[in-house]
């Protein structure tokens, strides 16, 4: 008899470094002409084929940051786009290099050379070996630090936000080592809207710079979850209400043929109609 497979375990609170319980060989995060090419070619590419769009708006937020210091921006983490979308922003909206720590990023080495590095959580030695890498990442104005604080893969709109303390980890030693950093919130969502294919809806939080850092680490986490949960909910507030002021686009893909002619009919029954 043949099993029926039921979505009941889509999501899991166990990290899958864990999970696999296998060796991850650490990579160092390079940026390499020409895979930098190709990735620059072929994401925006991706994200064309799958969404209708990709918009975004709160930019204007980071021209309050220290164009001095690196950026880390923290967002949700909702499922596998999520990493594409934060190239996208970093190569396409911000102009500089990425940053991204990936888990099991031994199934994806050629990563490497586009500015990820992985993170295994099957031991909290591995994992500090890679915030302390990834603090050391944060040394030039040009990058884009892109956190999931969540640490795993939650569903969309999961409450409450909860983050580890790697977020609070990374700004505290940023400080230290180069005395500063920018920390921007992204609320991100994947929606259906008017068109037959989802589009990506990305809103920049408020950008503030970090000189000092005189924080509880725990304290420090809960006062971003608030802060972040408030951005999340309202985008969600204004996209449910139709409210898309201040959006601009970063992709949108043409009308195909099909809605063209469909756009074309509606016109002519509107044309009849308007003589009558």
């Amino acid at each position: 008899m043949t099993m029926v497979e039921t979505p009941q375990h889509l999501y899991c609170d166990t990290p899958p470094t864990i999970l696999r319980n296998r060796e991850e060989k650490f990579r160092t995060a390079k940026d390499v002409p020409f895979w930098l090419f190709i990735a620059d070619f072929v994401f925006p590419r991706m994200v064309k084929a799958r969404f209708h769009s990709m918009m975004y708006k709160g930019i204007e937020n980071l021209e309050n940051r220290d164009k001095t210091k690196a950026v880390l921006f923290y967002t949700n983490h909702n499922n596998w786009w999520d990493g594409i979308v934060g190239f996208n922003v970093a190569r396409f909206i911000m102009k500089g290099r990425l940053r991204l720590m990936i888990e099991e990023m031994n199934r994806f080495p050629l990563f490497q050379y586009i500015g990820c590095f992985p993170i295994n959580k099957k031991t909290p030695q591995d994992a500090i070996k890679a915030l302390r890498y990834a603090v050391t990442t944060l040394d030039k104005p040009d990058i884009n630090f892109w956190l999931f604080p969540q640490g795993i893969i939650r569903p969309p709109h999961y409450r409450p936000e909860v983050f580890q303390s790697g977020l609070a980890y990374l700004v505290e030693n940023a400080v230290k080592k180069f005395g500063g950093v920018n920390l921007c919130p992204v609320a991100v969502n994947y929606t259906f809207l008017r068109q037959d294919k989802p589009e990506v809806v990305l809103e920049f939080g408020a950008c503030q710079p970090y000189y000092d850092f005189k924080y509880d680490r725990k304290e420090f986490c809960h006062k971003l979850e608030r802060e972040f949960e408030q951005l999340c909910d309202n985008q969600q507030a204004q996209i449910s209400s139709g409210n898309f002021e201040g959006y601009r686009y970063l992709y949108k893909q043409k009308l195909s043929w099909w809605r063209d002619i469909e756009r074309r009919l509606k016109n002519i029954g509107m044309k009849d109609s308007n003589k009558q």
